[in-house]
């Protein structure tokens, strides 16, 4: 499923216009994305939590020369699935 499926679902489901449910879908991405930044957790209860964490510095190999670099620190995303989440696909 793409976020457009994901729209027509809410859309439909929620008795929405295609319209309002993309600018629901784009305000929870924009503010799960915003708070991740701020680094807090989001949790959504029975479906995960997605927590922003520093991925530290490494080396690596550049894979068309074989030179070795060093790959930059970055922020990444987790998500831990909620018990519900885990019954549903179990």
């Amino acid at each position: 499923m793409n976020k457009g499926e994901l729209i027509t679902r809410i859309a439909e489901n929620a008795d929405l216009s295609i319209a309002q449910a993309t600018e629901v879908m784009d305000t929870l991405l924009y503010t799960i994305g915003d708070t991740l930044r701020d680094g807090k957790k989001v949790s959504l209860f029975g479906f995960g939590t997605f927590i922003s964490k520093e991925r530290k510095s490494r080396p690596g190999r550049n894979p068309k020369t074989g030179e070795q670099i060093i790959i930059p620190a970055k922020k990444i995303v987790k998500f831990r699935p909620g018990k519900e989440l885990e019954e549903i696909l179990n």
